[in-house]
């Protein structure tokens, strides 16, 4: 068994403190390991927010009410959400195996040791448990070789037909923490796309990969394992990906819009991946003639999907040439609409002269 002591050492004081007391609190009979992400995160350096404890052999629901903090409490998985005060959660989970009963289905749980929890994960690299008590990492599947080499690897060879979203969620993985995809993984993933229109699981994976720190190098993943299948051409994504480098921010709206607009059908793509009005409602606009400030996301998606467009005049433009304040400024700015949306204007320039040629009439 690794020491713990790196793990241990890269969590916030606070997650700490937290984590003795609960170990503290489960019992001496009891096993309590922080499991998963935030051990990997921690082997690699990084500080990890998010909080996954199994325990084996106490009362998760008692243990979660004595934390005596909000929690939820869910019967059939055995599992309490904790809320941490400063508004993070805890996954806390009594230690389980699994089964499938149909292929891409959820899983039915029944109590099991720590070992078969980590068992029943998806990557070998999550399946890695520091033990609260002792202090060392459990490692029963290889994970601690895999995340040395920066390979992802599934944990058994049905893994991806027991659950085609685990597909996503190793490419969301692999991007953000520049993994390479071991073989198996790349023999699972015909598997993953035959029953990906049964897993509704999978289109929230999908959805969640909008919103990695890199959407479009996630996308590039999809591609580069032979399910770019699953979404539409990704190119705009790694476009608003270079925008990101170069030091602009991007939201997740407008790479939900982006998506859309590569979309064949994008009214079935914003209902498959649950995206709601907002990403549509976005696209319409920077398809219209109005005005938005450089630094939005519409002149953001514009500049890709509509590179001959140009910021029109507003305002402070139509003052500039003499007309007063008031009803003749929207006046002058609704005739320059209709010229953009009639095509008779194709820069700033132009609107200018347009402009000049309207003020010169109306004093006329």
């Amino acid at each position: 068994m690794v020491s713990g002591t790196s793990v241990w050492e890269q969590l916030q004081a606070g997650d700490r403190a937290f984590l003795t007391w609960l170990a503290e609190s489960a019992g001496p009979a009891a096993r309590v390991a922080l499991v998963g992400g935030a051990v990997r995160d921690a082997l690699l350096g990084r500080t990890p927010l998010d909080l996954d404890v199994v325990v084996e052999g106490a009362d998760v629901e008692a243990l979660a009410a004595a934390t005596g903090l909000p929690f939820v409490f869910h019967p059939a998985f055995q599992n309490a959400a904790v809320t941490l005060p400063d508004g993070r959660g805890v996954d806390l989970v009594r230690s389980r195996r699994e089964s499938y009963p149909a292929a891409g289905q959820n899983p039915l749980p029944e109590p099991g040791t720590l070992e078969d929890d980590l068992r029943r994960r998806d990557f070998s690299l999550n399946a890695l448990a520091l033990l609260l008590s002792g202090g060392g990492v459990l490692d029963v599947v290889g994970g601690l070789d895999d995340l040395a080499a920066r390979v992802l690897r599934p944990l058994h060879a049905q893994s991806f037909h027991d659950d085609p979203s685990r597909l996503i969620r190793g490419v969301r993985l692999a991007a953000r923490l520049n993994l390479a995809a071991h073989c198996d993984l790349l023999a699972q993933v015909p598997d993953a796309l035959a029953l990906a229109g049964q897993t509704p699981r999978l289109w929230a994976e999908l959805k969640l990969l909008l919103a990695e720190p890199r959407p479009g190098k996630a996308a590039r993943r999809l591609v580069d394992w032979g399910a770019g299948e699953l979404l539409p051409p990704t190119d705009l994504l790694s476009r608003l990906d270079a925008l990101q480098d170069a030091g602009t921010a991007v939201n997740f709206q407008a790479y939900a819009a982006a998506l859309l607009s590569a979309a064949p059908n994008p009214d079935a793509l914003a209902e498959r991946l649950s995206l709601g009005d907002r990403p549509a409602a976005l696209l319409a606009r920077v398809f219209s003639e109005d005005y938005f400030a450089p630094d939005t996301a519409e002149m953001q998606l514009r500049g890709l999907l509509r590179p001959g467009a140009y910021v029109p005049l507003t305002g402070k433009d139509v003052l500039a040439v003499g007309v007063a304040p008031g009803r003749g400024v929207g006046e002058a700015l609704a005739y320059l609409a209709g010229l953009r949306r009639g095509g008779q204007l194709e820069s700033r320039e132009a609107e200018r002269a347009a402009l000049a040629e309207y003020v010169k009439n109306r004093r006329d």
